[in-house]
């Protein structure tokens, strides 16, 4: 599974490309950071991120799309420019048919550090490990995008046996 990770923002909005299954190495296929000036009117900023996430679909050709989920934060300001940022993915991924999965911090937290509290240097710490690089990806944004993509991977084989068991058990509901 060839996955892109989005991790929003509308200053840097983090993209990491990993390939694997789950209980199997992962490799990285690209990282980076789609930048925008602060100082650039809001459509200019929406459509560099357009831009820079329908490059990236282009050169990696990915299944599926993980984007961060956005969560409320203290300041509204933030939590909008994120919410923009996200929907930019998301609908450059829907315009394709491309899947696209929401996952919260804490879920991609826990999945890579087994801490849904983890900082971003554990996160950090571990998407270099889990993916034998010397470094790891700069800025945490970038970090945050894989470790998006790796959630996205190893969750998606627990999530598909819990809706096949659901699926199963409402269809036993509806026989009798």
């Amino acid at each position: 599974m060839r996955v892109l990770g989005v991790d929003p923002g509308l200053t840097r909005c983090g993209v990491g490309v990993i390939e694997g299954v789950a209980g199997r190495p992962l490799s990285m296929l690209g990282v980076g950071v789609v930048r925008t000036p602060a100082d650039a009117e809001l459509g200019q900023r929406l459509v560099a991120i357009e831009q820079g996430i329908e490059e990236w679909l282009d050169t990696h050709r990915p299944e599926v799309v993980a984007v961060e989920r956005v969560f409320s934060q203290h300041n509204v300001s933030t939590v909008m420019g994120t919410a923009q940022a996200s929907a930019v993915a998301m609908l450059c991924a829907a315009r394709r048919g491309i899947p696209v999965a929401l996952h919260t911090p804490s879920e991609v937290k826990a999945a890579v550090t087994g801490s849904g509290r983890a900082d971003k240097a554990q996160v950090g710490a571990m998407v270099t490990r889990l993916l034998r690089l010397d470094a790891p990806p700069k800025p945490a944004d970038a970090a945050d995008a894989l470790a998006l993509a790796i959630c996205h991977i190893w969750r998606t084989p627990a999530q598909n046996r819990l809706q096949q068991a659901v699926s199963l058990h409402a269809s036993k509901g509806r026989t009798r």
